[in-house]
């Protein structure tokens, strides 16, 4: 797989992940817990996945700077 699309997979994640925290944040809603359950195995897979992809992103910034 092209790391770009793989890329764009993982920001796809993390920007759910930073829509979820929002949600969480201003109205007290956990989008994940009401569609998967609360803290069922199905919303932890789905918590961790956010989580990796967040610290894959991290290698974003060595990308950016590289390429300027």
């Amino acid at each position: 797989m092209d790391s770009r699309v793989w890329d764009y997979c993982l920001l796809t994640l993390v920007i759910i992940g930073a829509i979820n925290w929002g949600l969480i944040g201003f109205f007290q809603f956990d989008l994940v817990a009401f569609l998967f359950g609360n803290m069922s195995w199905l919303s932890r897979i789905i918590y961790a996945l956010v989580g990796i992809a967040g610290l894959y992103l991290i290698s974003a910034y060595g990308r950016i700077r590289s390429i300027g």
